[in-house]
């Protein structure tokens, strides 16, 4: 179980920073990499409390911008020394690493287990959830694009990351995301049913977007 005080600490102090972030970055997406991120340190006999406050901070550093967002949550970790309440030195050094380690990107593999943790928990594959989140930061940082556009940069997006050759790594057999994956690259594979989804998610944003 993670410490009571420790979630008390990140629930009032570090998730409600996710409030203000772009729609595919909010408070569902950091609950669902805490989620994901406990179970495979459980399944590891891992430190959980260390697992948890990884996973609550890998996107603090959104506030700066997205480019360089994981060097900027490890700053944001490394600067809270109320930290120091659950963790060691060590623990806290090794914690912010896994953090600036998260990003799918990443030229090299993340330096540690925790690292590795917290980027298969961030890579959760479930295709309509890829496909709405893409849709929701192009919206939110391109609104210059129109829908034609917004599609072409999404078959773009998802062809450089998730597609045979992407960027993309997974690094546990436990996970679900082998398996998603294939789903996806499924979907990319059939433009129709591709477009079909595009069309139905991309009506929904701009209804919400609107009524707001």
């Amino acid at each position: 179980m993670v410490d009571n005080e420790l979630r008390e600490y990140v629930e009032g102090e570090i998730l409600p920073r996710y409030d203000l972030h772009d729609a595919a970055h909010r408070r569902d997406h950091v609950d669902m990499v805490i989620s994901e991120s406990l179970r495979l340190a459980r399944i590891y006999g891992l430190d959980v409390n260390m697992a948890y406050a990884i996973a609550a901070y890998h996107d603090t550093g959104l506030v700066e911008g997205r480019e360089s967002h994981h060097v900027a949550s490890k700053r944001i970790m490394l600067a809270d020394k109320s930290l120091e309440r659950w963790f060691s030195c060590d623990d806290i050094a090794t914690m912010a690493d896994a953090v600036e380690d998260h990003r799918a990107s990443a030229k090299e593999p993340p330096r540690t287990i925790y690292g590795r943790i917290v980027a298969e928990a961030d890579r959760v594959i479930e295709p309509r959830t890829i496909l709405r989140r893409t849709i929701q930061y192009t919206l939110a940082n391109f609104p210059e694009l129109g829908y034609e556009e917004g599609y072409e940069r999404m078959v773009e997006h998802l062809e450089e990351k998730y597609n045979y050759g992407g960027y993309l790594k997974l690094w546990f057999p436990e996970s679900e995301n082998s398996k998603r994956l294939e789903q996806l690259r499924q979907i990319i594979a059939d433009g129709a049913l591709l477009r079909g989804m595009y069309d139905v998610i991309y009506t929904e944003e701009i209804s919400k977007n609107e009524s707001k």
